[in-house]
């Protein structure tokens, strides 16, 4: 469906659900964080960060870790716990708090009243009145008494890691789940009172071929799932050691991946889904990511598309990440680090950066790419960038109109690598990252 230009794709680009991209984090001073939390304006949202897993899959880039060791697991949540008191108390009176999400890992890996617990604090500390709850899942550690909190706390949004349905891709990315563990996942979900279920998806998996995805998105969609994201697997073993317990010798072409991406995207067009972005579908006619999509309110942050318009994100736990306009902010990564600096009473806060002017101005041009597919880049227009421009230009992919660039249909493909013309750190930052498709 889409054209193939794979010298468009040679160069991995960030995901940007940031900018600048926590690539460029460094240390910043301890009271930066401090002032920017006892000055935020506007509303908030919460992140909460649960870094363990039963058990560890070889492809996952998260920060988890395996959650067998009780007494790491307890002194964790005491420290999470402290830090939420820390943190509260200095938001200015009166913040309002609207959405709250769990991720990890897998909030699921801990006990279901520990995560009630965890509720508990976190409605009496921010003065939650009615927020939206999401959470992350791991359907192989789903059990009623988990669906039966999810129901009591009232949690509407909910996301199963199911990533393929193909036995063979599962036994090779460390990842075995049944289809009926999906599917009883799915009716207890709904049980409870889920309202918006969202299916995470891969491509270009080891061993897996475009038969394996199409059946994948089938049995998706057959069991209802209110949004998909679909996602190339991005292979990075020098950047994640646990991948290298995959055969890279198994795993599709740049050529392969490609049209896996394009099977992708036209079975779910066609089937009642509509395109949030490059990689995010949702029901078409109802669901909110879908009308954020259309009005033109979509966001992205650091759980993907979203339709949250807070201007300021809060994050707790282990590796979390903060975003206010003026600063990015970084909780130590290490689980003991951060249980000894957070148990203590002390922000865990390590390294980030701050948004200078042109940050801000790059970051709503590259959102605005991702999200719209348009954005006004005079303003960022320079020899180089007409330069770089060129080849997208020439071959039908954008179309630049006076102040706006737009992607045009074709072009979607290449959001990412068109969105990281505008990226001045992306020249000279050492790390990897993954392939745009």
């Amino acid at each position: 469906m889409w054209p193939y230009h794979p010298d468009l794709l040679a160069v991995p680009v960030p995901r940007y659900t940031s900018f600048p991209t926590a690539a460029e984090f460094a240390e910043i001073e301890p009271g930066a964080y401090r002032h920017a939390l006892q000055t935020v304006e506007g509303d908030v949202s919460l992140y909460v960060h649960i870094p363990f897993c039963e058990k560890i899959c070889f492809y996952c880039g998260c920060n988890t870790g395996a959650a067998g060791r009780r007494h790491r697991l307890e002194s964790y949540l005491d420290a999470l716990h402290r830090e939420i008191e820390t943190v509260s108390a200095l938001l200015p009176p009166g913040t309002r708090v609207r959405r709250v999400s769990f991720g990890g890992g897998s909030p699921n890996a801990i006990a279901p009243t520990d995560f009630v617990r965890l509720v508990d604090a976190l409605t009496i500390r921010f003065g939650l009145s009615h927020p939206i709850w999401s959470i992350e899942l791991d359907p192989r550690t789903m059990s009623q008494e988990w669906a039966m909190v999810i129901e009591r706390v009232g949690i509407q949004r909910a996301s199963l890691g199911v990533q393929t349905f193909a036995a063979h891709c599962q036994q090779r990315i460390g990842r075995v789940q049944s289809e009926d563990m999906i599917l009883r996942t799915t009716d207890m979900l709904r049980d409870a009172g889920v309202s918006s279920l969202n299916f995470d998806l891969m491509y270009g998996l080891p061993g897996q071929s475009r038969d394996d995805l199409l059946d994948s998105l089938q049995r998706t969609r057959v069991l209802g799932a209110d949004r998909i994201a679909l996602f190339g697997y991005a292979h990075v073993p020098n950047v994640i050691p646990r991948q290298r317990a995959i055969d890279d010798s198994d795993l599709p072409d740049q050529a392969e991946r490609f049209a896996m991406a394009s099977l992708g995207f036209a079975y779910l067009v066609t089937h009642g889904y509509m395109p949030v972005g490059f990689d995010h579908f949702a029901r078409a006619g109802g669901d909110p990511l879908a009308r954020a999509a259309i009005e033109g309110t979509l966001h992205r942050n650091f759980q993907g598309f979203t339709d949250d318009d807070a201007s300021n994100l809060v994050g707790l736990g282990a590796s979390a990440i903060s975003a206010f306009p003026h600063l990015l902010a970084q909780n130590l990564k290490n689980s003991g680090r951060y249980r000894m600096r957070a148990g203590a009473g002390h922000l865990a806060t390590e390294r980030g950066i701050h948004r200078s002017a042109g940050d801000r101005l790059r970051g709503d041009v590259i959102e605005g790419l991702l999200c719209s597919g348009r954005a006004r880049i005079r303003p960022l227009m320079s020899p180089a960038i007409c330069h770089a421009l060129e080849p997208f230009l020439e071959r039908g992919l954008v179309l630049l109109s006076g102040e706006q660039l737009e992607i045009m249909a074709d072009g979607l493909p290449y959001a990412r690598t068109i969105a990281a013309l505008f990226d001045p750190y992306r020249q000279h930052s050492p790390r990897r990252f993954s392939s745009a498709v």
